[in-house]
């Protein structure tokens, strides 16, 4: 079976602010581009939800679910979330290192129910770094900050 590779991106203007997200899914040929965005949100959320919404194309496209898929992310926080730490933080009741509750827990949570039922390899990568479908990507996040601003 094909490998299906995924790049995804999100960020926003200001820290909150507005924010938006990108995907790019390769698969069989094809680069099929989606985004979206929020008003008032954080980086961190719309980086969670372009892996979210990437893995749930994934998810819900025929054929798809039963292929390894390479995830391409600049975001270590998500990367190094659903790799390593979300398993300590279920373990103590969503519940970080120091006792707090985890952020975005909704969104992690999310995340979680996709990639349990899917076969991804997440992969960091250099964000700016002119590779080219995080650059496309990252400019479909700013088009969609752009709508709210």
């Amino acid at each position: 079976m094909d490998k299906i590779i995924i790049y995804t991106d999100g960020g926003c203007h200001g820290n909150p602010g507005p924010g938006g997200w990108g995907i790019v899914v390769i698969a069989d040929g094809q680069a099929k581009q989606l985004s979206g965005g929020e008003k008032r949100t954080t980086n961190n959320r719309m980086e969670l939800m372009a892996a979210i919404n990437a893995l749930t194309i994934i998810h819900n496209t025929e054929g798809f679910a039963q292929r390894p898929v390479t995830l391409n992310i600049d975001s270590q926080y998500v990367k190094n979330g659903i790799t390593s730490w979300i398993k300590n933080w279920k373990a103590k009741g969503w519940k970080t290192a120091d006792k707090k509750p985890v952020k975005n827990q909704d969104l992690w949570e999310q995340l979680d129910a996709l990639n349990s039922g899917l076969n991804v390899e997440w992969n960091w990568v250099k964000g700016h770094a002119g590779i080219e479908y995080n650059e496309i990507c990252d400019q479909l996040c700013q088009d969609e900050i752009a709508k709210f601003e």
